[in-house]
């Protein structure tokens, strides 16, 4: 059984300013530390929490509905409100991941029982070749993420406010993510970019 990797760049100096955690053809998992200071990003966690369109959701799971344990927001990419950072966010994104970003959905973890399941995009909602970025805000979140054929391999990486994660498309396939349930965790937003198949 293979051992559980820990990935983290926090307070390293002479760390790589991006840290591949999975690779492919088309860029794998690359994780940057820090695409923003401290004080732009908590400008934006509350500027989303206090005027973002946020909403629970249920859905059916098994023999019953459940509700999902994170609220979402979601934005077409050219009609971004105008009193949200998001076009900000968007601009900081695509200097780092260029692509033609479509929409983007974001979580609020609440605190530490929000969660979202280990679970690949769905590749019929992504453009072909095109990847997922997620930037985060607030408190550090662990994300694990692991191989479909062999859940030995697999890495955690420690989420923090003004990170920056992209997965590539072919990892929709061969990798699994999630943000596990954990014992105490103070609110973290995922806004996350997608380009969206015809």
């Amino acid at each position: 059984m293979g051992a559980l990797r820990t990935a983290s760049l926090a307070g390293d100096l002479f760390a790589p300013p991006v840290l591949q955690l999975v690779e492919d053809a088309q860029g794998g998992a690359r994780y940057w530390t820090s695409v923003v200071d401290p004080d732009t990003a908590r400008r934006w966690f509350d500027a989303l929490v206090e005027g973002a369109d946020w909403h629970s959701l249920r859905r059916p799971m098994y023999d019953r509905v459940v509700d999902v344990p994170r609220l979402l927001a979601s934005y077409a990419i050219d009609e971004l409100p105008p009193h949200l950072p998001l076009a900000a966010i968007h601009e900081v994104v695509r200097r780092h991941v260029p692509a033609p970003f479509t929409s983007i959905g974001m979580n609020l973890y609440r605190d530490g029982n929000d969660s979202v399941a280990m679970h690949g995009d769905k590749l019929h909602l992504l453009g072909e070749g095109h990847p997922v970025a997620v930037f985060s805000l607030g408190a550090p979140r662990r994300m694990l993420i692991r191989a479909k054929r062999n859940h030995a391999d697999r890495v955690a990486v420690d989420l923090v406010p003004g990170s920056l994660l992209a997965m590539s498309h072919a990892m929709q396939t061969t990798h699994e993510h999630g943000i596990p349930k954990v014992r105490e965790a103070g609110p973290r937003i995922s806004v996350v970019f997608r380009a969206r198949g015809r």
